[in-house]
């Protein structure tokens, strides 16, 4: 009997799983500017904090938070803007250009792409196969309209909602304790809350001024290699570094591809997307765990595959919220007794398994 009711649960808990994710699937649209904005709220809770202690009142120090990061945002758009709008107008030129600059590259995987075409036909057996219908992809206009018009939306519901929970003080946390009815409960509960702000704020706040500053030395190297248009590297490295180990190489390989096209000779033109590289193994290797120190206390196979799950799920927005959404699972994982196993798998190599009192 005992063994029937655990497989009911291990079942029911397997189910509860598979909605979880089949409702994260279908209803990205709402969750995620959510997620955002409780991300935004708790980097941004710190500075907030400061703000308040220093004579300001909670909703004015929200304001000005919210209109700062708005205009960091606006301000990206707007010097980078024209800059990759020519660059998409000019994509056809561009992919020309690096073709005929990588010719012997190209010529050597056309071969290949050749000789496994005509062993195709072959060994395809000949018969006739019943007729195709061809669906018509909406434009690459459409697309990009499409998508902009989606990510300024999200954007605009989290930074509201991130102005909401900023000006609201301590009310969220407040009416949180006031559903629990034990004092245990309530005790519990504030600690998990806070322990969260401070780890996601912490890890959020740092990175983002670790990329800041990878971002001006990724531009100065490259401006200092002779790459035009540096500063846009700059802001897409900022960006880019968000994504946990898919980042770097990301913006090595469109750093390489803009290189080659601007630069006439191919072997000088790879002294910018190695430059790219190092600097961001630099800042993956040495600075950010030196500056994270134990914030970031998790296993980097549970991180990788959190990213790959939620970029799947999401695609590039997913892969931006994948770690501090394993944090705060992590900090949930810690602090409920029936979770601590799965707490010290996504605990990283080094860290002894917790033992609870």
């Amino acid at each position: 009997m005992q063994d029937d009711i655990r497989a009911l649960r291990r079942s029911t808990g397997t189910l509860a799983i598979i909605a979880v994710f089949v409702v994260a699937y279908f209803a990205r649209d709402l969750i995620l500017p959510v997620m955002l904005g409780f991300l935004l709220a708790l980097t941004l809770s710190p500075i907030n904090r400061f703000l308040q202690r220093r004579g300001l009142p909670a909703a004015f120090a929200a304001t000005l938070l919210i209109l700062s990061a708005t205009a960091c945002i606006g301000g990206a758009v707007f010097f980078a803007g024209d800059t990759v709008r020519a660059w998409s107008n000019d994509a056809p030129n561009i992919a020309r250009d690096l073709k005929y600059k990588l010719s012997g590259v190209t010529e050597t995987i056309d071969a290949v792409k050749d000789a496994s075409t005509e062993v195709e036909k072959m060994t395809a057996a000949p018969a006739e196969g019943p007729q195709q219908v061809v669906v018509q992809q909406p434009g690459l206009l459409n697309s990009a309209v499409t998508v902009a018009a989606s990510s300024l939306t999200s954007l605009a519901v989290a930074l509201v909602l991130a102005l909401f929970l900023l000006a609201s003080g301590d009310l969220f946390y407040v009416k949180l304790v006031q559903t629990f009815r034990t004092l245990s409960g309530k005790k519990q509960a504030l600690a998990m809350v806070y322990d969260i702000e401070r780890r996601v704020s912490g890890y959020l706040l740092t990175i983002t001024l670790i990329n800041a500053g990878l971002g001006v030395v990724v531009a100065a190297a490259l401006w200092a290699v002779g790459l035009e248009h540096a500063y846009i590297w700059g802001v897409a490295a900022f960006l880019l570094n968000y994504l946990p180990i898919i980042g770097g190489v990301v913006g090595t390989v469109f750093v390489g591809i803009h290189a080659i096209t601007y630069f006439d000779s191919v072997s000088y033109a790879l002294i910018a997307p190695i430059a790219y590289q190092v600097l961001t193994t630099v800042e993956a290797q040495f600075v950010t765990p030196y500056l994270l120190g134990r914030r970031l206390e998790l296993n980097i196979v549970a991180v990788f595959l959190t990213v790959v799950l939620w970029a799947w799920l999401w695609g590039i927005a997913g892969a931006l919220v994948a770690v501090p959404f394993l944090l705060v699972f992590k900090v949930v994982c810690d602090n409920v007794d029936s979770l601590t196993v799965i707490s010290n798998f996504l605990g990283a190599a080094q860290d002894p398994p917790k033992q609870r009192t």
